[in-house]
């Protein structure tokens, strides 16, 4: 069950920056059986070496503090990217997956939702940003993503106008069917329903915290998204699982 990003349109003006995909969560899948996760098989015992008792301890047959690189190999190296500020955009990391980096090429990376408009239609602007055209409904990664971790940049215009759902309203959807709200609620201004706020997994939970920034400002979030499981008749046999931050702010564990 491969999933899509999924940037709804807004009913107002709304810009985007970095976007990029870490494909470090797949190897989750293979430790799932019958939709529960594998426990690891430990093993301890202890053996007389110079005539002292040396406890050894093994799990799933790979000893504890293994150095033999061919038995326990290294973790792969992956090149931190840079943060991005409120003036520059940063880097993504060695590993991702760029979507969007405020160049003409990686608009290609996505498509049009509706008939009349089958290609990525969202402006381009000057400084590497994307803008929502509203007419041109949403846009979604041509490129296929099962779990994963995604960031994403995102900014309210600073003369925010409307109340409530109106102020800036979009999103990012994930399997088109689970969705992270986008939305101005800084300092509940003009506040909503908790579980239709910025950062609120829309209608299933509401954000720990209000993380936002102030209209004007850029925003970030950092999705972890663990994709459900389903056996062979469809049924669940593993929900999704979301963490998000906003801001850098721990607000979603579910």
């Amino acid at each position: 069950m491969n999933n899509n990003k999924n940037i709804p349109s807004s009913g107002s003006r709304l810009f985007f920056r970095l976007s990029f995909v870490c494909l470090s969560l797949l190897g989750t899948v293979s430790q799932l059986k019958a939709g529960k996760e594998k426990k690891p098989v430990e093993k301890r015992w202890s053996e007389t070496i110079d005539g002292k008792e040396v406890k050894f301890m093994t799990l799933d047959g790979i000893m504890v503090h293994e150095k033999d690189q061919k038995k326990q190999p290294l973790p792969t190296i992956v090149t931190p990217g840079t943060p991005s500020t409120q003036e520059k955009m940063g880097t993504a990391p060695s590993d991702a997956v760029v979507l969007f980096d405020g160049t003409k090429k990686s608009m290609d990376n996505w498509h049009g939702t509706r008939p009349k408009h089958p290609n990525n239609d969202w402006k381009l602007l000057g400084d590497g940003s994307m803008e929502i055209v509203v007419k041109a409904g949403s846009i979604k990664s041509k490129q296929k993503f099962g779990s994963c971790q995604l960031h994403l940049e995102w900014m309210s215009p600073a003369d925010a106008k409307g109340e409530g759902q109106s102020r800036g309203n979009s999103g990012v959807s994930l399997m088109d069917k689970y969705e992270v709200q986008i939305l101005d609620s800084y300092n509940d201004i003009s506040p909503t329903y908790a579980d239709g706020q910025a950062g609120a997994l829309y209608g299933r939970s509401k954000p720990a915290f209000n993380a936002c920034r102030k209209p004007g400002e850029w925003q970030t979030y950092d999705i972890l998204f663990t994709r459900p499981i389903f056996d062979e008749e469809g049924k669940v046999i593993r929900r999704a699982k979301f963490v998000v931050l906003h801001n850098g702010i721990f607000i979603q564990d579910k």
